[in-house]
């Protein structure tokens, strides 16, 4: 199993940021729905939480819970930051994580963002076409 110590403070601090940051570029393909949206990113934690022991990685990783990272100033530097932060987790987890706690970290970001898209409707849509076209970027990132 790789865990916590595998991980600098910094790589660690990186792996917590970058669901919660997956889960803001989502929250800002589309205007509206933004307290739900919000609000399906934590309980995506939550419910992580009480699926315990599927990934002991991905269980110590979500116990240790969401961590911001650093404030962008617009949404076009959220967007251009995020991805380029969710290709460097995909990296660091090549190097130092088993193929099985890789997926299993990309399947729970993907998961999450997921969630966060389906919170509010636009346009009718449970998924609208930008927030699609950015749960596929998060994928491609994170090594679809």
């Amino acid at each position: 199993m790789t865990g916590k110590s595998a991980f600098t403070e910094e790589e660690w601090d990186l792996l917590r940021e970058a669901p919660a940051t997956a889960g803001l570029l989502v929250v800002t393909a589309e205007g509206g729905g933004t307290f739900r949206e919000t609000f399906a990113l934590a309980k995506a934690y939550t419910d992580a939480r009480k699926q315990h022991g599927a990934s002991e990685f991905l269980d110590e990783l979500v116990a240790a819970g969401p961590k911001r990272g650093a404030r962008a100033h617009s949404t076009e530097e959220l967007h251009e930051h995020g991805l380029a932060d969710l290709r460097n987790v995909a990296a660091l987890l090549r190097s130092k994580a088993t193929a099985e706690e890789a997926e299993s970290y990309r399947a729970f970001v993907l998961s999450l963002g997921e969630r966060v898209a389906e919170a509010h409707k636009e346009g009718g849509q449970s998924v609208s076409e930008r927030e699609q076209g950015v749960l596929e970027e998060i994928g491609a990132s994170l090594g679809e």
